[in-house]
């Protein structure tokens, strides 16, 4: 059987797919292009997505492509709709819909699965006040990647370490969309991360 990626997440794993398909031009465009991924690679990512959503669509867009590795990054519109929309996520929210997913690709197929952490560059002084939000969230990403067996890729972390060298609205100018530097980044560390 051959190798099926699926990529699923919000607009950062989106990045135009639709209108440069099949992959966008993100991280999933370098990943794919990078010739290290063997099959076929899916982008599934869905603009403006939470972790509810992914939950909604999991089943058509994940499991029906019975995939040999799911990689899942979403989180940071699950906190950013509690600032700008007041339309809060629990902790607890995230964590079982989170589970729920994982548990169903367990069952079905049984995937690698790569979990990535949602990532903030705080580049307006505000969303200082997002990490209370956002910190619990990639906490929760942690623990799912050790309760199911996956490859975690710091996404996060990575950006916070390199913005101490360079500015960041180099790497996302809003904070969260990466620049062209920010994905081909995000490509390098999910293909190291994933031993590829």
């Amino acid at each position: 059987m051959s190798n099926v990626t699926v990529f699923i997440g919000d607009s950062v794993t989106d990045c135009g797919r639709l209108i440069e398909p099949p992959y966008g031009d993100g991280y999933v465009f370098n990943i794919a292009n990078s010739g290290r991924l063997s099959g076929s690679i899916i982008n599934a990512g869905t603009s403006g997505h939470r972790l509810i959503d992914l939950e909604n669509r999991w089943n058509t867009d994940v499991l029906a492509h019975q995939p040999t590795l799911a990689s899942v990054a979403i989180g940071i519109n699950d906190t950013w709709r509690r600032y700008d929309d007041n339309d809060p996520t629990s902790v607890e929210d995230f964590e079982e819909r989170y589970r729920r997913v994982l548990t169903a690709s367990k069952a079905q197929g049984n995937p690698q699965l790569v979990l990535c952490e949602p990532f903030l560059l705080e580049v307006r002084d505000e969303m200082n006040t997002w990490r209370e939000d956002l910190n619990p969230k990639i906490a929760v990403v942690h623990k799912m990647a050790t309760e199911f067996g996956a490859k975690l890729v710091p996404f996060d972390q990575h950006f916070k370490a390199i913005s101490n060298e360079m500015a960041m609205s180099e790497l996302a100018d809003d904070g969260i969309h990466p620049s062209k530097l920010g994905h081909q980044i995000m490509a390098d560390l999910w293909l190291r991360t994933v031993g590829l």
